[in-house]
C-alpha cells in the first residue's frame, strides 16, 4: 500500500489519500482523516501483563485495559503460554480498552503491538493446528543444550575462523561472530529443543509444513485470518536467527542447528501496513500498521533518535539501549547488536545490554517479608546510612553483560548479628543501581561516539533512591519519563507515523518528562567507589556457582 501524506496544519486536521493495492482494496477505501478523531491503540505485551491503551492526536491515553498473562510451568525451568487462552485475552484487552476510551473499532486509525521478544510457537501450515504453547523467553529448558553447544566442534570453529577473518578484514560482523554463542533467552536451543522432542514437529517441517512465529507473528496470522505470516525486523533481530549486519535471516545459524528457513516469516519494516483484521474480531477491519520488540519501541518512545541516546528501562529486568546509528556494533563485553527500527530508507541500529533480574528481585523481597509493599521501600532503605556491610548479587538468572556468567547465584553476602532489615533491603536496591553502572560503563568503553545522558522508564524506576543513585554512579543526568510505559507510547509513535497521524518532529514535542535527576557530586561516586569495589568482590564469591552440565 502506497501512501501519500499532505502537512499537519494548525487546526491538528490531516489530510491522508490512501492509493489502494490490490491486497487492501476489500478493506479500505480512499478518505480523509480528521486528526482530532483519529485513534491509535497501542498494545504492550509484556512478560506477565498484557497492556492496551487508545491514545488520541495528543497522545494522551484515553482508554486502557489491563490483563495479567497466565504463565505455564509444567515443569521446573519450563514457562509457557496457552496460546488460545492468550489470543483470547488479546482480543478482550483491546476491546476493553475501547469501551474505556468510548471509541468504535471503526474510529481506529491504526493499531501498533509491542512485545517481549523471543517468545515463539510453531504450527501447521496445512491445519493451523500448533504442535505446541508458547515458550517464554525466560524458559530454561534448553540449558544443556546450550551448555554442550557452546562447547562443540562446530561452534568453536566458527569462533575460530570468524576471529582469523576478523583479523584479515576488520569486518565488525566477524568481530561479533568470534564471541558467538548460545543462550536461553534467545530462540534457537529452544526451538532445536521442541523439534527434537516433538516427533509431529519434526516430521511436518520435513515436508515443508511447519511455520515459525514470535508472539506479533502468531497474533497478525490469526487477526488476518492467515493471510500474514510476518515479523518486524525490530523483533527478528533479537531472536538470534537473523543477521542484523546483513539484514537478512543467518543462513550460517541456520545451517548450524540443521532447521530449514521456509518456516521463517517475511521480514518487514518496524512502520507499515502488516495486514487488516478480520472484521469480525473487533467489529471492524482495523489496520495493523507498525510493530516492534518491547526495548525498540520504548527507546522509540524515548525519542532516542540520535547516535548515542541512551535508554534505560527498569521492569522485569533492567535494559539499557543506546542508539549507534546506521551501523551494527560488534561487542565483546556482551552487549547485543540489534535493529532497533526500520522505516523505509531510515535504518536505525542499537546496541543492548541487560541484566535479567530486577523487578524480579524487588519481587522476591517482598514475598519473603523484607517489606510489606512497594511504596514501603523508599522510607525502610532511607531508614539506615548504609547496608552495614551486606551486599546482594541480584542473579536469579544468572548475570548478563558485562559478567556474562549463567551459572551465577543469587545471595547475600555479609550479613552479621546487627544486621536489620533496613540494611537487607538497602543492598537489595543498591545492587540495581550497581548493575546500571556496570552496563553503563560497558556502553562508554565500547562506544566510539559522545553518549548523551540517559532517559529512564519502567514501574522500578518510579523509586527516586534508585535512580538518584544510578545518576550519581554514571554521573550522568537522568530525564525519567512522565509515562513509565514507554514501550507502548513508543508503538503508538510508529504506528501513527505510519498512518500520516504524526511527523517526526512531533513526537518530541509529545514526550514529556516527570523529573530529572542530576548527580550530586563527584564525591558521590568516591563515598561509594570502596562499596562498590566490596559488591564486586561479593559478585566473584556468586559466579560460576551451578555445576555446568557434560
Amino acid at each position: 500500500m502506497e501512501h501519500r501524506f499532505g502537512k499537519m496544519c494548525e487546526n491538528k486536521a490531516l489530510e491522508v489519500e490512501i492509493k489502494i493495492g490490490e491486497e487492501d482494496a476489500s478493506n479500505i477505501s480512499a478518505t480523509s482523516i480528521n486528526c482530532r478523531e483519529a485513534y491509535i491503540v497501542a498494545v504492550d505485551i509484556g512478560t506477565t501483563t498484557l497492556r492496551s491503551h487508545v491514545y488520541d492526536i495528543e497522545a494522551k491515553v484515553i482508554g486502557s485495559s489491563t490483563k495479567q498473562i497466565e504463565l505455564l510451568y509444567p515443569k521446573a525451568g519450563w514457562v509457557e503460554m496457552d496460546e488460545d487462552l492468550f489470543y483470547r485475552q488479546f482480543v478482550d484487552v483491546v476491546c476493553d480498552s475501547l469501551k474505556d476510551a468510548f471509541v468504535k473499532a471503526s474510529q481506529v486509525t491504526a493499531l501498533g503491538i509491542s512485545m517481549q521478544r523471543n517468545t515463539f510457537i510453531t504450527w501447521d501450515r496445512e491445519t493451523g493446528k500448533p504442535f505446541h504453547h508458547f515458550i517464554a523467553w525466560r524458559d530454561t529448558r534448553s540449558d544443556d543444550y546450550c551448555s554442550t553447544w557452546n562447547k562443540c566442534i562446530k561452534v568453536r570453529l566458527l569462533r575460530a575462523m570468524s576471529t582469523f577473518l576478523y583479523t584479515v578484514t576488520r569486518n565488525d560482523r566477524f568481530l561479533a561472530s568470534s564471541v558467538f554463542y548460545f543462550k536461553n533467552q534467545t530462540v534457537p536451543m529452544r526451538l532445536l529443543w521442541m523439534h527434537d522432542h516433538i516427533p509431529e514437529l519434526r516430521a511436518r517441517m520435513l515436508q515443508g509444513q511447519v511455520m515459525f512465529g514470535t508472539l506479533e507473528t502468531w497474533l497478525v496470522w490469526k487477526l488476518t485470518g492467515g493471510e500474514r505470516h510476518v515479523v518486524d525486523v525490530s523483533s527478528a533481530s533479537g531472536t538470534l536467527l537473523y543477521d542484523p549486519f546483513m539484514m537478512k535471516w543467518s543462513t550460517i545459524v541456520m545451517s548450524l542447528i540443521g532447521l530449514p528457513s521456509d518456516i521463517l516469516p517475511e521480514v518487514r519494516d518496524t512502520a507499515g501496513h502488516f495486514g487488516t483484521t478480520q472484521p469480525e474480531v473487533f467489529g471492524a477491519p482495523i489496520r495493523i500498521m507498525a510493530m516492534a520488540g518491547d526495548q525498540q519501541a520504548g527507546m522509540f518512545g524515548e525519542c532516542c533518535f540520535g547516535v548515542g541516546d541512551v535508554k534505560c528501562t527498569m521492569g522485569t529486568g533492567t535494559f539499557i539501549d543506546i542508539n549507534t546509528g546506521g551501523k551494527p556494533h560488534a561487542s565483546v563485553a556482551g552487549l547485543y547488536p540489534l535493529v532497533g527500527w526500520k522505516i523505509k530508507d531510515e535504518l536505525v541500529y542499537l546496541a543492548e545490554g541487560s541484566s535479567s533480574d530486577t523487578g524480579t528481585a524487588i519481587s522476591w523481597a517482598q514475598s519473603i517479608g523484607l517489606f510489606n509493599s512497594v511504596e514501603e521501600i523508599s522510607k525502610l532503605i532511607t531508614s539506615v546510612e548504609n547496608t552495614d556491610g551486606v551486599f546482594f548479587v541480584p542473579s536469579f538468572s544468572g548475570l548478563q553483560a558485562p559478567i556474562n556468567d549463567f551459572k551465577a547465584c543469587t545471595g547475600f553476602l555479609g550479613i552479621k548479628a546487627s544486621t536489620t532489615r533496613a540494611h537487607l533491603a538497602r543492598a537489595v536496591i543498591e545492587s540495581l543501581a550497581f548493575r546500571v553502572q556496570q552496563l553503563f560503563e560497558t556502553v562508554l568503553e565500547e562506544a566510539t561516539f559522545p553518549v548523551g545522558y540517559m532517559r529512564i522508564d519502567g514501574g522500578v524506576s518510579n523509586s527516586d533512591f534508585l535512580v538518584q543513585l544510578s545518576s550519581d554512579l554514571i554521573g550522568r543526568r537522568i530525564d525519567r519519563a512522565k509515562n513509565h510505559e514507554v514501550s507502548s507510547l513508543g508503538i503508538a509513535f510508529l504506528a501513527g507515523l505510519a498512518a500520516g497521524i504524526w511527523t517526526k518532529d512531533d513526537l518530541t514535542q509529545l514526550r514529556k518528562s516527570d523529573k530529572v535527576f542530576e548527580p550530586n557530586s563527584a564525591n558521590v561516586w568516591e563515598e561509594y567507589r570502596k562499596t562498590f569495589t566490596n559488591w564486586e568482590k561479593a559478585v566473584k564469591r556468586c559466579l560460576n556457582w551451578y555445576p555446568h552440565t557434560e
